[in-house]
């Protein structure tokens, strides 16, 4: 595809992976879909959402944290926060496309769950305080809350910025700040809920990893294969939870009553440890066992997903608009001809959101390689990483 960004330092794993974090959170959000029964939460302690914001990091810091020493902190903060800014005016937009979709179709179909399981009830009951606190970001319907997460990591990195001149420190106040919220269930207030569903105090530790994978790589141990070892046992441990333990109550009961109940733990909000160590595994290793330069990168069938990748947000909230849409289809009939016809339309609608949105970015610019770095040594192979300075 010509639409798609390939430049020779860029690192399209990058891409692959979070256009295939957005065709699993499209999935994940259709009841029935059995498409979703292969996403990643399926096999492993994570799902996409983890994948999504660790490479939300690592795009903020190739984007923002490289150019620091030479564009300063005011300037480099402020490009930061008009990110933000543009993710909350999305953030908007798609609260009130989905809120007119859902209250729409619960009325034409008579199907009073939709508000219900969405939490767009309350606006019945309070329509005016509703609103405000939707711009508050303090209500957060059902499949809205990764945005508001987004904004709030993206005003964080504005804040902490700075501190990328000096990596162990960033990273030390943001694993204090992870502690905080692990020995306090710390959280930003929400409204009619008891805290955000992603507690940002939490998720940012995730995403500074990034941030700090693009900025600040460490280096490679001279030793690989323990901790190739120990990533194995992660993500074989998080396998046999989801596939073994979770379907069986009585594996499940005898788990919880053990000293391995830290493995069935399912706290998505604070971003429980055993969800955090596993998203770093399959990272881990797929840094290892997948070279930034691999031919199947730049093959057709790769190029939607990398397509989707380079342009996430559009992708995103046409996604949960067309997932809403998936699920209607699903319930009038579930059988084997809807279900590829839902997700043939999910993903073609999706491919044309991008293949759009990679247009418009384009249109008018002369053909050429990018000027900005795309791509870190943190994500290059050891015996790569000494042409990249």
């Amino acid at each position: 595809m010509d639409l798609i960004r390939q430049s020779a330092a860029r690192d399209l794993r990058v891409d692959f992976f979070r256009g295939l974090a957005l065709w699993w959170i499209y999935t994940d959000h259709i009841p029935g879909d059995v498409l979703a029964d292969v996403s990643l939460r399926n096999f492993a302690m994570c799902d996409a959402t983890e994948v999504f914001v660790l490479l939300a990091g690592y795009g903020a810091g190739l984007s923002y944290g490289m150019g620091l020493g030479r564009n300063g902190y005011i300037s480099t903060a402020a490009d930061v926060l008009k990110r933000a800014w543009t993710l909350y005016i999305a953030h908007i937009f798609l609260f009130m496309l989905f809120t007119a979709q859902v209250t729409y179709s619960a009325t034409l179909l008579n199907r009073i769950n939709y508000l219900e399981e969405s939490r767009l009830d309350i606006l019945g009951d309070d329509p005016y305080r509703s609103i405000l606190e939707a711009l508050l970001l303090r209500f957060q319907p059902s499949l809205l809350n990764i945005l508001p997460l987004y904004v709030a990591l993206m005003v964080f990195l504005a804040a902490t910025i700075w501190l990328l001149r000096w990596p162990r420190v960033l990273f030390g106040l943001s694993f204090c700040l992870y502690l905080l919220v692990r020995v306090t269930s710390f959280n930003l207030a929400a409204w009619s809920e008891d805290g955000w569903f992603f507690d940002p105090f939490a998720w940012q530790f995730l995403f500074i990893i990034g941030v700090l994978l693009a900025c600040a790589p460490p280096r490679m141990p001279s030793r690989l294969r323990p901790l190739d070892g120990l990533a194995v046992i992660v993500v074989l441990a998080g396998m046999a939870v989801t596939l073994v333990v979770e379907p069986n109550p009585h594996l499940l009961e005898w788990v919880t009553a053990s000293p391995l109940r830290a493995l069935v733990i399912e706290d998505k909000t604070g971003l429980y440890p055993f969800r955090l160590v596993s998203i770093l595994a399959l990272t881990w290793l797929s840094v290892r066992f997948i070279r930034f330069d691999q031919p199947w990168l730049r093959s057709r069938w790769a190029a939607p997903l990398v397509l989707l990748g380079q342009n996430s947000l559009p992708v995103f909230c046409g996604g949960i608009v067309l997932g809403f849409f998936a699920r209607i289809g699903l319930e009038y009939n579930d059988r084997a001809l809807m279900q590829i016809g839902i997700n043939l339309f999910g993903a073609a609608g999706m491919v044309g959101l991008g293949a759009l949105a990679a247009w418009y970015r384009t249109k008018g610019k002369p053909k050429g390689p990018r000027s900005a770095p795309a791509t870190s040594s943190a994500l290059l192979p050891a015996n790569a990483r000494a042409d990249t300075g």
